[in-house]
């Protein structure tokens, strides 16, 4: 894949974690490494699409993402 999303994330205090293009691996994801027990409002956005949802990183959590859709 290869290609360059825009990906940003921010807490639910409003501090921002990522903003910034990123390059998708060759699977076609992007890898993210977030610091444990938060709760993340995210947007990626790529060739007019885009993509909103709130991910979180407790203990039971998934951590492969594969739902967010660009539309």
């Amino acid at each position: 894949m290869n290609q360059e999303f825009y990906v940003y994330l921010e807490d639910m205090e409003g501090n921002v974690i990522v903003d910034e293009k990123m390059t998708a691996a060759a699977n076609g994801f992007i890898d993210l490494w977030l610091p444990r027990n938060q709760t993340y409002y995210t947007k990626i956005e790529y060739n007019g699409k885009s993509v909103e949802s709130e991910l979180s990183t407790f203990e039971n959590d998934r951590t492969c993402i594969t739902t967010m859709q660009l539309m």
